[in-house]
């Protein structure tokens, strides 16, 4: 198998990690070093916990305001909209509003404009942001030619490009990196909510109350941006309506863990055990 590279790097209040895999080491450092810079754009911009970020901007809009948005913002509160209604509310980037109105505040996005359409557009991105930030930083991968990555956000969030020459994917333990349950991810992205860490800290947006479906929940999915958000409905869900809300979308799987033991829920083809 050829060598991999390992950088890391500290943004989101998480540590981001780069393999690259079939590069010379001096190449891949300066392609692994223009994603993770990306990682601090995309902090300066959709972190709620900066003044004069595009989300803290957000939150000063009265009812019937505009803000024009950035390409990545807009991007990323798109991909959050339309996370929402698939999942019939079940994720929302204004779950913790009810912490402080009586009713969710309502949006809309349109032309790179975010409009308040009532209340106080309270947006926390932290289901959603760090799966965005690890596709932009695949595109960037892509883009200097070093197609056989792993991205690794904070553990719970990883997006895999191409395997590396000789293997049939990047090993990745379903919980933790030393998990004893493995699988060969390759082009696509796992990610996974739980209450073990931090214990019932996901809301669901619907109620506002502390949500305790599911004890451990993964997705498998295309892009990372849309595991982060479906493996947090799915810890809002019960089973059933995971199973229908996934229905439809074959580029989706989701793994849920009860007793130590794992039921595959979807119709996605799952990739390899080891």
């Amino acid at each position: 198998m050829s060598e991999i590279h390992v950088f890391n790097h500290t943004a989101m209040a998480t540590q981001f990690q780069v393999r690259i895999a079939g590069e010379e080491k001096s190449y891949a450092a300066q392609a692994a070093q223009a994603a993770l810079a990306l990682t601090d754009e995309l902090e300066a911009k959709l972190s709620r916990f900066r003044a004069n970020s595009e989300i803290s901007e957000i939150a000063q809009l009265a009812a019937g305001k505009t803000l024009r948005l950035s390409e990545p913002v807009f991007a990323c509160l798109g991909i959050a909209q339309k996370m929402e209604a698939i999942t019939r509310g079940a994720f929302s980037v204004t779950a913790g509003a009810l912490k402080t109105q009586a009713v969710r505040p309502m949006w809309s996005l349109h032309d790179f404009f975010i409009r308040c359409e009532s209340g106080k557009l309270e947006f926390d991105l932290g289901a959603i942001g760090k799966g965005f930030a690890l596709d932009r930083m695949a595109e960037v991968l892509r883009e200097w030619s070093c197609p056989a990555f792993l991205l690794v956000a904070g553990g719970s969030s990883i997006l895999a490009g191409d395997a590396p020459t000789g293997a049939a994917g990047w090993s990745c333990g379903l919980g933790d990196d030393n998990a004893a349950r493995r699988m060969m991810l390759k082009n696509c992205s796992l990610s996974g909510s739980g209450l073990a860490v931090k214990g019932p800290h996901i809301l669901d947006p619907r109620t506002g109350e502390p949500a305790r479906r599911q004890a451990r929940a993964w997705a498998l999915c295309d892009t990372a941006a849309e595991s982060d958000a479906l493996s947090t409905a799915c810890m809002v869900l019960e089973e059933a309506e995971i199973s229908e809300v996934i229905g439809s979308n074959t580029a989706w799987a989701v793994f849920l863990e009860e007793d130590g033991k794992v039921r595959i829920l979807g119709g996605r083809e799952v990739p390899q055990w080891v």
